[in-house]
């Protein structure tokens, strides 16, 4: 059986989609700390987390992701063994070092990660008698953020993947970032579910964190083809126009393929829709950390 050619027109398509995965990204003016976090699971939170930051790591910023949710299925995307290594659990209940703990994710040089393990599920119990207990991951990575900027290697971005919870270990993730990334699945559900997070996000900036907001919304498992998923992008665009990057999610088949590689969309197929379309998301985050944000909506 022959094997059809590419054609030219093809390989130039192709060449032309790697360059853009490579073209570099404006670096932030300083860290941005992002926690991703909705109490709604299956609504593609980590699948964002992993895929943004491979992108913003393939567009030249240094980026770490704290896997701070017990199923580490962050720690799974970057292919870490979870049973080999030590993790958020020991940084948070343990004190260990955070630099003790980031393993370099293979393929990526600017991209990093701090597993979670297995131990992890203990540390919402753990914490409940702990001193200081929303703060324990905020001094952890500060400290790790400081060490780093020492040695002349700033991470430009930190990503926080929470649990699908509004427990200890999401407070902890709220405590410690400046900015809140919620992927928000087309569905009617996921605008409720928007409701309830936002007010356990103004307890945390009225008691713990003044400083955290609503910077970034993202719309998941978009399907352009249903009035339901268009009603609920329509929705969020009125309420959050500022907040929104306003590049829908598709749901596809390689993005959910790819974590059972042990990989992100990004490498498995960089050239598919989904990995493109995670590419124009981070760099639309990027563009706006080139300069002050100053239309971030206060949650009130």
């Amino acid at each position: 059986m022959s094997v059809p050619r590419e054609t030219s027109g093809e390989k130039s398509s192709r060449v032309i989609g790697t360059r853009r995965l490579k073209e570099p990204m404006p670096k932030p003016i300083k860290t941005r700390i992002f926690t991703v976090a909705n109490q709604k699971g299956g609504v593609g939170k980590t699948t964002s987390a992993v895929n943004v930051a491979a992108a913003l790591a393939m567009g030249g910023l240094r980026t770490l992701v704290i896997d701070l949710d017990p199923q580490g299925n962050a720690s799974t995307a970057f292919s870490i063994d979870r049973d080999a290594v030590a993790g958020m659990y020991e940084v948070i209940t343990r004190d260990l070092p955070m630099n003790d703990v980031v393993i370099k994710v293979n393929g990526f040089p600017h991209l990093e990660c701090a597993p979670a393990t297995q131990s992890l599920a203990n540390a919402e119990v753990e914490l409940v008698s702990m001193v200081g207990r929303e703060v324990r991951l905020k001094k952890a990575l500060n400290n790790f953020l400081q060490e780093r900027a020492n040695n002349g290697e700033r991470i430009d971005y930190v990503i926080i993947d929470c649990p699908p919870s509004l427990g200890l270990l999401t407070i902890n993730a709220l405590v410690s970032a400046e900015e809140l990334m919620i992927p928000i699945q087309c569905e009617y559900y996921s605008l409720e579910g928007l409701a309830l997070l936002l007010h356990t996000v103004s307890l945390v900036q009225e008691h713990l964190n003044p400083h955290i907001r609503l910077t970034t919304i993202l719309l998941t498992m978009f399907d352009g083809r249903t009035r339901l998923a268009n009603d609920v992008a329509a929705n969020v665009r009125q309420h959050y126009p500022n907040e929104l990057i306003d590049i829908p999610i598709p749901r596809a088949v390689r993005i959910s393929e790819a974590p059972s590689y042990g990989q992100t969309v990004m490498t498995y197929d960089p050239l598919s829709n989904g990995a493109q379309t995670y590419m124009a998301v981070a760099r639309e985050i990027a563009n706006r950390g080139a300069a002050v944000i100053h239309t971030a909506k206060e949650i009130s």
